[in-house]
Formats: structure tokens, C-alpha cells, sequence
């Protein structure tokens, strides 16, 4: 199973959705690829918002490792499933890839929790800390759903 987690700018939702699911799969002991990306280049190589860093550690997580990297057309040719996590990030991932972009792939990360809500995971990056601390739950809460869905069809 690969999974591609995509939000703007791939240093606050996304980096730690990343982190979240490949700590839970490894808990798990999926064979599982989970990266990151974000829809816009104004990050690309740097590290995780250290907020993001901050409140993941906090839970156990190191995401330090991770860079920012902008999200491609081709990532729907490599990926199985692709987890957006705002509307706005989908219609940025149609726009990029266009002939490429493959409906089927993509949904929202909340829909896995909530389905059909079209949920977004608020952005936290003009934030104080205690909006990464609910942005994380948020993630933390989706990523159980993910893994619970999916361990029976793809260890």
C-alpha cells in the first residue's frame, strides 16, 4: 500500500499525517509507504513547521526527517490512495495534473472519519500551538480509520 498525504504547502497537515500513518502502520507491521507532498513550491526542502515537529514529538512522532516536496502529476501513477486535506488542496491537485489527475485515488482525509462530510483539516500555520495540538488529533483519529480499513486487504 502507498499513500500520498497532501496538503499546501507539506509542513504543517500533511508532514504530520506522514508521520502519524507510518508510525501507526510500523506499530501495525504493514509494509506500507506513506509520504507527503504539497500542491504549491514555496516550501519545497525544509523541514516540517516547527510547531508540527513540536506536537508530534510530543506524541511520540519524529517527523524532523521529512522535507517538503510540491506534488506532481505523477504521483497518481505511483501512489494507490492520495488523502487531501481541504477541498481547496484537491482542486489544486486537478489543476496540476490534469489528464492525470485519477478521481478514483483521491479523497479527503476526513472523509475516512466522518464519510461524505467533506470535512477540511484546518489549516494551522498563522496558528498558535493549540491548533497543531487539534490538528493532530484530527489526523491522529483519520489515520486509525486508515489503518483499520485497510490492514486486512493490504499487510
Amino acid at each position: 500500500m502507498k499513500i500520498l498525504m497532501v496538503c499546501l504547502g507539506n509542513i504543517c497537515r500533511s508532514p504530520l499525517a506522514e508521520g502519524i500513518l507510518q508510525y501507526k502502520a510500523e506499530q501495525e507491521g504493514l509494509l506500507w509507504t506513506i509520504e507527503s507532498a504539497g500542491t504549491n513550491g514555496y516550501h519545497v526542502g525544509e523541514a516540517p513547521h516547527r510547531l508540527s515537529q513540536k506536537v508530534a514529538l510530543l506524541n511520540g512522532i519524529d517527523i524532523s526527517h521529512q522535507r517538503a516536496r510540491r506534488f506532481t502529476a505523477a504521483d497518481f501513477k505511483q501512489y494507490d490512495k492520495i488523502y487531501a486535506m481541504a477541498e481547496d488542496v484537491i482542486d489544486e491537485m486537478q489543476r496540476i495534473a490534469r489528464k492525470d489527475f485519477d478521481a478514483s485515488k483521491v479523497d479527503l482525509l476526513m472523509n475516512e472519519l466522518h464519510p461524505g462530510k467533506n470535512m477540511d483539516v484546518p489549516d494551522p500555520w498563522y496558528g498558535t500551538e493549540p491548533g497543531y495540538h487539534e490538528v493532530f488529533a484530527m489526523i491522529d483519529q483519520a489515520c486509525d480509520t486508515i489503518i483499520n480499513k485497510y490492514r486486512v486487504l493490504n499487510p
